[in-house]
Order: structure tokens, then sequence, then C-alpha cells
């Protein structure tokens, strides 16, 4: 069934911006009655959560799907239901370390007295989330908000409507909306949302709707964690095995249709290997997707709309005079669907959309290089990417793409796993986003790290008291001027 998004019109847009407004301040008012949630209130709340993904994970994946149109239940379950509770595991598991005060060290001059670091919670925690992965991206960010003391608002996207609908309905069942509540609408919900004055704002999307969240944000100088993209490349090292770079490469770009932001967006490889990559390619992807058209494995583009953006950079490619391969097994017709195979760009040129832009979709550029240097200087030539992957045994040649590039995260030998790894930041850097909201960094994130300098009967301090004289000027040489 094709999903289609029934917009909000202007009465229920009226309404839901008053919602918002309401719920903020009842949020807010929430807050200030119990501003420090004890460690067994936390853990209470998040293995609410965690028992409630469980038990909606069916529900969740339908709605995924309905959304799609095609999405494989099984990636739903693993890229989305799996990672939730992973995390919401990990987070159950150290939350007692993450909330213990930190001990800092103390001056001799100002003892005796002490010094420690208390993690307390903001407050209200603003989520906005994308359309590609509606569940995780939404309970992720919230289960740090929970485990950091706070409580959370989240804009769902008004491209999964039938998500939205049931990830409320699962919420509702566990927590009041003046804890955790949903936000639907379109562009001006959106906006509004953006320029409320949360105590955090989390916003997970593209690059350039990123500037215009953080310029919002701006406005009440909210602080943001800004999880965004851009176009995170795949280096085939010289000798690499081609055999294991395409199947890992495969399985990155294949999941959700490419839809992911840390997807494999083009490959960097050997001048040369360019006909052995899709040769091995074109194999690999048969085997794991022997049909694309009536496979419920292989995800369909979300909407219309980015079906015909990536038909329409496709075609860029072609009239500018690309070499496009299409990966289509079984030579299916796809007319009628919003599936969509890969095509893999030879010959791209820096004027073409697809060398240009986030892809975001199953389209994959191969650009030759003469020496791994060179391959070096091209990603360095472009935005940081949010994601970068490596192919070589070769330690030393590993060590030296880690040293020489920057990225939001590395994946070596693999692609996208190192967004799974729960004692790990995840996030980007300069145009791919900024800040973190995975393991530990993202409680720290979403905490007010409050530095608390306590002293006694004893005050030292009376020492420096004017009126100054020689006293003082001989403790300031003795101590800071050597």
């Amino acid at each position: 069934m094709v999903a289609t998004v029934t917009p909000l019109h202007a009465p229920h847009q009226d309404q839901e911006l008053q919602r918002l407004r309401t719920l903020f301040q009842q949020q807010r008012q929430a807050f200030r009655q119990h501003p420090m949630p004890t460690l067994a209130e936390r853990l209470a709340d998040l293995k609410r959560l965690k028992a409630a993904t469980l038990k909606h994970q069916d529900a969740l994946a339908a709605a995924v799907n309905q959304d799609f149109s095609c999405r494989s239940k099984d990636e739903t379950l693993i890229a989305e239901i799996m990672t939730s509770v992973q995390g919401i595991n990990y987070a159950c598991s150290h939350l007692r370390g993450w909330m213990k005060p930190s001990k800092r060290h103390v001056h001799m001059l100002f003892a005796p007295s002490h010094n420690q670091v208390v993690y307390q919670p903001l407050g209200v925690i603003g989520i906005m989330v994308p359309w590609n992965y509606p569940v995780q991206l939404a309970l992720l960010p919230l289960m740090t908000a929970l485990a950091a003391g706070n409580r959370a608002m989240i804009k769902m996207s008004e491209f999964t409507p039938a998500t939205n609908k049931a990830l409320k309905a699962m919420l509702a069942d566990i927590f009041s909306e003046q804890q955790v509540a949903i936000i639907e609408g379109e562009v001006d919900v959106s906006s509004a949302f953006a320029e409320t004055p949360w105590d955090h704002l989390v916003f997970t999307g593209s690059t350039a709707v990123g500037k215009i969240v953080m310029g919002a944000a701006a406005k009440n100088l909210t602080p943001v964690t800004l999880e965004l993209g851009g176009k995170s490349p795949a280096i085939i090292a010289p000798g690499a095995s081609m055999k294991d770079a395409v199947e890992r490469i495969c399985f990155g770009k294949s999941l959700n249709a490419g839809q992911t932001c840390i997807a494999p967006d083009y490959i960097l490889l050997p001048a040369g290997q360019e006909q052995d990559f899709i040769d091995t390619y074109q194999a690999t992807f048969a085997r794991m997707y022997p049909r694309l058209r009536d496979n419920s494995d292989y995800t369909a583009i979300i909407n219309e709309r980015q079906h015909q953006r990536l038909q329409s950079w496709v075609k860029d490619a072609a009239d500018k005079g690309a070499n496009i391969t299409v990966v289509n097994p079984a030579s299916e017709d796809f007319s009628g669907t919003r599936k969509m195979p890969l095509h893999i760009i030879q010959n791209g040129s820096a004027d073409m959309k697809v060398l240009q832009e986030e892809l975001f979709g199953p389209i994959l550029p191969i650009v030759p290089y003469r020496s791994l240097d060179q391959a070096i200087d091209y990603v360095n030539d472009h935005d940081r990417p949010l994601a970068l992957y490596f192919f070589s045994y070769d330690k030393a040649e590993q060590q030296k793409i880690l040293e020489r590039t920057h990225a939001g995260g590395v994946t070596i030998n693999d692609t996208l796993m190192h967004i799974a790894q729960d004692d790990m930041p995840f996030g980007g850097v300069g145009p791919s986003g900024m800040g973190h909201y995975h393991g530990k960094e993202g409680f720290i994130a979403l905490s007010k790290a409050k530095a608390v300098h306590r002293k006694g009967r004893f005050n030292s301090g009376m020492f420096i008291y004017p009126p100054y004289g020689g006293a003082i000027q001989a403790m300031i040489r003795k101590l800071f001027i050597r």
C-alpha cells in the first residue's frame, strides 16, 4: 500500500501550535516542581520505555512500513528497535556512575575546601525527528533526555503520519504529556518548535535545514545538538580486498535504500579498478536482493517528492556525460512504485548534483584516485562528513587516514557500525553537525555540568582581602611569579 501524507489544515495547524505552547509551559512548571529526579525514578522511566518499545515493536514496524510503502520489518527491528533497546540497556547499566558528582582538584591557596562537578538536569528538551528512522531518532534522544532527568517534547516528521500515530499511542501509555509529548505538523509548526526557548534542542536532519534550526534557536540562545549529514566517503585502499569492501559497502548502502545519514555517499578507489568494483557489486547485490519490486527486504523511497529528486539527479548526471550502471538483478520494471535500484555513477564531474549534494538514496558515484594521498586531498577539499569508511588491513594506512582526515565518526573495514557502539559518542563536525547524544557524552550534553566549590568555617580567602600591602605582594611573588 502506498502511504499518503495528509497535511494538517490551517485550523489543525493552529491547534497544534497552541498545544505546543501549552505543553511547553506545563512541562516547564512540572520540572520546577521536581527538578532533580532520583536514580530510581530515572531508571523506572527508562525501563518503562524499554518495555513499551518491545511491546509495540510489531505495531511500530508495521507503521513504518506503511509510511514508506515498503520497509522491511527486519530492517526496522535491527536499525530502530534493537538499537533503541540496546541504548536503554546501556544507559540503565551506567546511569549511577554518570550521575555521580565528579571530584576535582583544589589548589593549596584555596584549602581547606572541596570541588566537584554536579550533573544537573537542564529542564525541557526539544527533539526534532526526521523521516528516515523515525522510531530510533525519536527514542534514542528521548532516552538520553530521561536518563539526564529532563522532560521532553518530540516534533515528528509530517512524512511519517502512521509512525507518529503509533509512537504517540505507545508513549501515552507510559508517560503523561507533562513529561513526554509528541507534536505533529508541517513547516509552521516546525518553525515554531525550533523557536521555542528549550533548555536544549536536538535536531536530526539535513545540513541546509540544520542552519535554519540553529538560526531559530539562536534567538533564545538555545543550545543545540545538530546531527546532520553530508557526503560520507568510503575509501578502498590500494591492495584492499575488493570482495570484503564491496560486501560491507553494499550492506551499508542498501539498508533503508540508502536513506541513512551515514550511508556511504561515494566511493574513492584506485584508478583502473572501477569495473572490478562494479562487477563485484552487481554479484554481491544480486545475492542479497535477487529481486526488488516485490521484495519486502528492499525498502522503497519515502515519498514521491524524494523519488523525483533522486531520479532528476540521475538524469542530471547522465545529461552531463556520466556513465550509469543500474543494479537491477531481475531487470524489473518499477513503474507505479517508489522502489529504486542502485545507480552507480562513473565519470562524474564537479558540476553534477550527485557529487555536490548528500544523496540520501540509492545512487553511488565512484571517484578514482592515483594515490592514497590524492584520495585524502579529495576528502579534505570538501565539507567534513558525518562518517568516513576506510578499507585496508594495513595499520599504517589506517593511522594515516585517521590522522589526516576529519569526520564525525569512522568505521574501518565496515560501514555504519560505529553508530551502534553504545559506549562511543555519535555526532558530526562542522557542516555535518555539532554535539553528541549517544552514551555518556549524550548524558553530559543534556545535563548542566555545574561547578560547585564548598568551604567550611575557616576562610583562607581572608588573606587576600584589602587593605593590600607587602605581605600580599610577597605571597603573590612566591606563589605565582617564578
